[in-house]
Formats: C-alpha cells, sequence, structure tokens
C-alpha cells in the first residue's frame, strides 16, 4: 500500500511539475555527479542570485521525489499524507492562478539507480547543465555495473540540454571531460578544475587552519585571490569555480561573480570548521561518505598544520556492493598516514586498521573521543548517512544548543530515529 501511494504521489508531482515549467518557463540550472552535488548547486545559488529571482533544490532533493519538490517550492511530506495532499494542492494553485514564480531554478538531479536521470529528463530541459564528477567507485556503485555505466547515466542531463545551452564540466574527471563531445550545434562548454587546463581554474589552494582556506581563481589570464571561512578542502574550491563558471556561460561579469563568493554559506556536514570542547577543532564532513569524498577528506587533514593531535573518526562507507571490503581497507591505509588517532564506528570499517580504536555506533564513539581530545586537536568526522557521524559532532561541540544550526540530520523525523 505504502509503495503504491508514493507510485500515486511521485505521478502527480511530476505531472503539476513538468505543467508549471511549461506555464512560468523559469531558466534552469541542473546539476549532477557522483560527488559535490549540493555544494555545487548552493554556490550556484550565491554567486547567481544577485542577477534574478532564483530558487534551489533544499538540501540534497535530487530524487523523483526531489525534483518535482524544488519545482513546486515545497517540502518533503515524510510520511504525513496530509502534507503531501497539501503539497497536491499548491501545485494546482500556481497551475490555475497566475503567480510569481521564480526566473531560475537551481535542481539537483540525483542518480540512485539505473534509469534515474533519464527518466527526469524526459521532461526536465536544462539550459545550464552542470556535471562535477562520476568516481571510480561511487556511492550507488552496487546498482550500477561499472563507473562508465554510471557516467551514461549523468550523460543523460548533457543529452537534454537545450539548444543554445551551456555545459559546464569538470576537467579534472576524466569521465565528465569527454561528456564535451554531447555538445551539439551553438551549445556552449565550459570546464572548470584545479589540476587540468580549464575554462576557469583554481591555483595554490592554501589551508589556513583553523579559520578556513584561500585559493586563486584564474580566467583569461587574470588571477583573482579568494578566501572562504569556516570551511577547509578541495571539496569547497571546486563548487566555487563550477559557479563562477555557470555564471559565465549566464553573462554575468567575472568581477560580480567574485564580489558575492564572500556571501557563500556552505552546506552543514561538508568539510565546516566548529569550535569543539577542550580547545579542540572539529572538521564535520559528516553529510555522507564515499571512497573518493574519504580520500579527499583525509588528504585536507594531512596537510593541516596543528598545535595538537589530528584525530579521525570514520564511519561505514555503505553502498559500495562488492568493493566494500577493499576500500575500507583502502581508506585505512590512507587514514594511519594522515592522522594520530584513528577511530571507526560500523563493522565495514573495522577492515580499516587493526590499529584503530572501533564501536559500533557514534555514540560510542562520541563518548571516547571526549575523553581524549585536547588543545589544538582536529577531529576529522566522516562516515554514511545512516551511520549518524552527526551524533559525534554533537558530543564535542563547545556549545551543544547549536547543533540545530550546524550539524546535519537535526529534523525531528531524523532525530527520532535510532
Amino acid at each position: 500500500m505504502k509503495k503504491l501511494f508514493k507510485k500515486i504521489i511521485i505521478a502527480i508531482l511530476s505531472w503539476e511539475a513538468r505543467v508549471i515549467l511549461k506555464k512560468y518557463k523559469p531558466s534552469i540550472i541542473a546539476v549532477t555527479g557522483s560527488v559535490g552535488k549540493t555544494s555545487t548547486k548552493d554556490a550556484i545559488y550565491t554567486v547567481l542570485s544577485p542577477t534574478c529571482h532564483m530558487r534551489k533544490s533544499e538540501k540534497s532533493f535530487n530524487s523523483e521525489f526531489g525534483v518535482p519538490l524544488t519545482i513546486l517550492g515545497v517540502e518533503t511530506g515524510w510520511n504525513d499524507p496530509v502534507i503531501w495532499l497539501e503539497n497536491i494542492f499548491h501545485g494546482l494553485e500556481l497551475i490555475l492562478f497566475k503567480s510569481e514564480y521564480p526566473e531560475c531554478l537551481v535542481v539537483e538531479v540525483g542518480a540512485d539507480h539505473p534509469g534515474d536521470i533519464q527518466s527526469v529528463t524526459q521532461w526536465l530541459k536544462p539550459d545550464v547543465a552542470v556535471i562535477t564528477r562520476v568516481s571510480d567507485i561511487p556511492v550507488h556503485v552496487e546498482f550500477f555495473p561499472s563507473a562508465d555505466a554510471l557516467a551514461e547515466e549523468k550523460a543523460y542531463l548533457a543529452k537534454a540540454l537545450k539548444k543554445g545551452g551551456a555545459l559546464i564540466l569538470s576537467a579534472d574527471n576524466e569521465r565528465v571531460r569527454e561528456m564535451g563531445k554531447l555538445a551539439t550545434g551553438d551549445q556552449k562548454v565550459l570546464t572548470f578544475g584545479i589540476t587540468f587546463p580549464a575554462t576557469i581554474s583554481a591555483s595554490q589552494v592554501e589551508l589556513n587552519f583553523p579559520t578556513g582556506m584561500s585559493f586563486k581563481l584564474n580566467y583569461e589570464g587574470n588571477s583573482i585571490p579568494v578566501q572562504l571561512k569556516g570551511v577547509i578542502g578541495n571539496q569547497h574550491v571546486y563548487p566555487i569555480v563550477a559557479a563562477v563558471a555557470v555564471g559565465l556561460a549566464r553573462g554575468v561579469s567575472i568581477s560580480k561573480l567574485v564580489e558575492t563568493i564572500g556571501n557563500h554559506v556552505p552546506p552543514r556536514g561538508r568539510m565546516n570548521l566548529i569550535e569543539g570542547i577542550k580547545g579542540s577543532t572539529i572538521i564535520d564532513d559528516t553529510y555522507n561518505s564515499s571512497p573518493d569524498a574519504v580520500e579527499e577528506a583525509l588528504g585536507a587533514l594531512s596537510k593541516l598544520q596543528t598545535k595538537g593531535k589530528k584525530i579521525a573518526v570514520l564511519g561505514d562507507m555503505l553502498e559500495l556492493g562488492k568493493f566494500s571490503g577493499d576500500e575500507h581497507k583502502k581508506a585505512g591505509v590512507l587514514a594511519m598516514k594522515s592522522c594520530d588517532v584513528l577511530v571507526t564506528v560500523g563493522p565495514r570499517s573495522k577492515l580499516m586498521s587493526e590499529h584503530a580504536i572501533t564501536f559500533d555506533t557514534a555514540l560510542e564513539a562520541g563518548e571516547y573521543v571526549k575523553s581524549i581530545v585536547g588543545e589544538g586537536d582536529a577531529v576529522l568526522v566522516k562516515g554514511s548517512q545512516s551511520m549518524r557521524m552527526e551524533r559525534v559532532v554533537k558530543a564535542l561541540l563547545l556549545d551543544p544548543s547549536q547543533a540545530p544550526a550546524l550539524l546535519v540530520r537535526q529534523e525531528k523525523e531524523w532525530l527520532a530515529r535510532v
């Protein structure tokens, strides 16, 4: 019964979304990739919102539910049928009556299973398509026969691009870079990156722990200094560079785009720097996890100049299928080179290292880290959503009352889960 209800709701919301797009004709910027979708979507919103009336996907709404919800401008109903009915009636109001509607939508498009993007792009035709990265061992790989198969799914977004549209691609990812060949006619292709030549690139990335980071933004011979506060890691450089590429594709001057970067507030749970107990600093990367993301996070940790210990608290990486064992072992090898203390959470993470301190739950790990953390320590916390690693961060917060404002999954529906 629940599955039938879900199918009916999806069908209704998708139909309403199509009609709304046809009626109001907003410009659509769609973002996909294995990692960095939400951060990129938020960065695009930051740099472009001063130029037009915009709406972005809330949180990481990128599914068969999430895309229509963004178009309708409503929240998820979770398990409450009344809220879902209210969402449907809101969609009907937009269709039947004239309303002030955003000029531009920034939406995430995800692929949990084969056919997900192909299905949504039958009716969602972006003016700008952004593809961040396709990992060799991405999350959800258990549902795809290979990373190449996942790349083919992501490529449907590029194929759906409108005439005269712009394709924004990561130059640092070969699979994504090759998608530039899919552009046709008068479609533009712009690239962004750090290590590979690109239309817009970043260089001289410096981690200024514990305050933030800086880098140089390079475009057409100009090199512009950029400061990001409260975050570290290339995970925050790529979204900014991608967002600037989108702005350039839409005809916004580089000077106006750079002016807006200082207003950017990165999403929670993505390498955020937070004050911890006993003079420590937490690196909160608890939104989700994958082999590539763990490698990036540990790489940033290894480069930090700290006064105290480097502690890595790593939870299981889920949805890796047959690659799970090997990828957890690889992460463990890298972790032991990057930190002084490794704490793991979950059965899969026990494979990381025989020298790790292991726990079954995030709550247990949080209590342990509280007992060993000290002045000047850097504590990286990361794991897949279901591991609830934000509970470790909450245990270490200097001001626990700030948890609702600082941490992921603080909604009552999440907090009620065991």
